[in-house]
């Protein structure tokens, strides 16, 4: 459909935005500390950059102790500026996109009797749904992340798996593009393949996983 944003191009926007502002900023710093600094692993650090230098927005001179520097050309400050404006619209049109998705998705699980969910993956949609479940009458259980260290999210109890969600759940919605296959699959094992739903702009995490577990 025409207009509409998915999560992973944002991502991609903020990964490139992040790598050229952090060049800008400090030149010097290692490839293993921009992958800490922007999330990602640090093979795709090195992929991004090269693809930087090819395009001639990132130049490359030595530095002592056997070391690389890195410096933004031209064409480096004007990618940015550009990737600023664009982080910006695509930001507040996901944020528009997945409030119209979650609600679409409360409504139609009201309507069947779910209220009570365990979101999967904390993430940015997950805070866009926890608003939305405020005007949906549903109650967060739990958020599960195996992959976050934090207490609570949401204002919910976040866990590392489903076998530590504490309460009655009556479904499970995806929140996080990078949410493991196998973590859906879990999802459908514990709450049953019809009671586990993404909002649109999630739905690839869950297509072609239905079928795999029972």
């Amino acid at each position: 459909m025409a207009g509409v944003v998915k999560e992973e191009d944002t991502e991609k926007i903020r990964i490139m935005l992040g790598l050229l502002s952090s060049v800008e900023s400090d030149g010097e710093k290692s490839q293993r500390r921009l992958a800490s600094e922007l999330g990602i692993a640090l093979g795709l650090v090195n992929a991004y950059m090269k693809r930087c230098v090819l395009k001639g927005q990132v130049k490359i001179r030595e530095a002592p102790a056997r070391r690389y520097a890195y410096y933004l050309t031209p064409r480096g400050f004007a990618e940015k500026s550009r990737l600023a404006v664009e982080y910006l619209s695509c930001s507040l049109t996901l944020f528009r996109q997945a409030k119209q998705d979650c609600m679409a998705v409360f409504a139609e699980a009201s309507a069947r009797g779910l209220t009570r969910f365990v979101f999967v993956g904390a993430s940015d949609v997950a805070e866009i749904a926890a608003i939305c479940a405020l005007d949906g009458g549903v109650t967060i259980v739990a958020v599960v992340d195996p992959n976050s260290s934090l207490p609570r999210f949401v204002g919910a109890p976040l866990v590392k798996s489903f076998d530590d969600v504490e309460g009655e759940v009556d479904a499970a919605l995806i929140t996080d593009i990078k949410v493991s296959g196998e973590l859906v699959d879990a999802a459908i094992v514990r709450y049953g393949k019809n009671q586990v739903l993404a909002p649109d702009l999630l739905a690839a995490a869950i297509n072609g996983r239905r079928g795999s577990a029972s």
